[in-house]
């Protein structure tokens, strides 16, 4: 996950969204989350990286928080 929170909560959309992915690709990550506001950004990732991984676009620090401490194990047990 990459970016920037403001005050309220609210996400703000971050640079060099290709490069990032990438990198997270290149390391074997599977999911990653980013601003909403840089969707748009993942058109220039190459399709045969995109395809791999699951994109989580938010607006906020609630979405991120859940986003990033969701779990199966903790599915599965409720």
């Amino acid at each position: 996950m990459t970016g920037e929170i403001t005050l309220r909560g609210r996400v703000l959309p971050i640079g060099g969204v290709k490069e990032k992915v990438l990198a997270a690709a290149r390391f074997g990550l599977k999911t990653v989350i980013l601003p909403r506001q840089n969707e748009a950004d993942l058109d220039d990732v190459p399709a045969t990286v995109r395809e791999g991984m699951e994109f989580i676009l938010v607006d906020s620090v609630d979405e991120v928080l859940e986003a990033a401490l969701e779990s199966e194990a903790m599915t599965a047990v409720i």
